[in-house]
Order: C-alpha cells, then structure tokens, then sequence
C-alpha cells in the first residue's frame, strides 16, 4: 500500500465488479436511445473509460470540465465550467457521469445547465456517494458505492492532482492534506 494512505476501502476487484453491474443496468435502461455519456473531467476519466467500454450499446461520449475546489479540499460552491461539451445535447439521453458524489452542489449547477439545452434526458451516474457531506438533494439514478466522510484518493480521484493514477479506491491520510 502506498505510505500516504490510512487504508484501502475499495479493491480493484471490487469497483470492476460494480463498474460490471451498473453497465448491464445501463444497457438495459438506454437500450434503443441515442445515449451520449458525459464525463466530468478529470476525475471521472478512469471510471467512465471502464463503465463505457463494460456497455454492449452504442454511445457517443463528451466531456465537460467543472470547478468548485480549486486546490482547496472543500468546495467553494462557487462552480465554473471550465471545458465546456464539444457537441450539441439536444434530443439526447444524457448520463452524467461523476468520479464521488460530496455536497451536490457542482452536480446540481451541471445537471440544471445541462436540462437548459433540451436533452431528451438528463439522468447521474457516479461511482462513489458521500452522502453525509450533502447539502442539497440531488438525484442519482446508477450509484456505485456510499462511502463515509473521509478524503477519498485513486481510481481517478485526487489530492491537489496526485493519487488518480492508483487502481484503488483509498482513505488519504489526515497528516498529507492537513499540513
């Protein structure tokens, strides 16, 4: 295990298992419709490569860059669009898939924008749910994992853009973002 982390909570093993099942689930709903899967940049990367190609459908897929942490490890709440979508949503089944689920705010602003552009739908995915740190309702249709309150790195998620790159899911030590 890497010296910066407190534990493993999520094996390799274990996300692809779950990645696996939510892209039968997936398939199984999106099935005949024109489905564009929209990953938020970056962290969602690892997990929408993976959940994309496990999906025995065609998609198109985009990607959309959004800010609320700068290299802070709190949300501002403050969201910018940093990388907007490179083609049109409208008449779309859009899924919106996200690396962690924290306050709900980014994810609120980015679906309520993404409705504004006449998607046939616009529905969230995400591999991890925190959902003691949310401060607004947000709906989740596919859900990987809920996960406790602690600073989550790997499998694309990040400490001020380190750690994405491990195959697990891990609890950062309090000691490498509190100094």
């Amino acid at each position: 295990m890497h010296p910066d982390m407190e534990q493993c909570l999520i094996s390799a093993g274990e996300i692809q298992a779950k990645v696996k099942v939510m892209a039968q689930r997936i398939s199984a709903d999106y099935r005949g419709k024109n489905l564009l899967v929209v990953g938020i940049l970056k962290g969602a990367v690892l997990f929408m490569a993976d959940l994309v190609r496990a999906l025995d459908i065609p998609v198109c897929i985009d990607f959309i860059a959004v800010s609320s942490y700068g290299s802070s490890t709190e949300s501002s709440g403050v969201v910018r669009i940093m990388k907007d979508l490179d083609q049109s949503i409208e008449g779309k089944h859009v899924l919106i898939v996200e690396d962690i689920i924290d306050t709900g705010l980014t994810l609120k602003y980015l679906v309520e924008n993404l409705e504004t552009r006449q998607a046939a739908s616009v529905e969230v995915c995400t591999l991890l749910d925190k959902p003691d740190r949310r401060k607004i309702k947000v709906d989740v249709k596919f859900n990987g994992f809920t996960v406790p309150d602690e600073f989550l790195v790997g499998y694309g998620l990040d400490y001020n853009e380190r750690y994405r790159h491990l195959p697990e899911v891990y609890v950062l030590k309090k000691e490498v973002y509190s100094s």
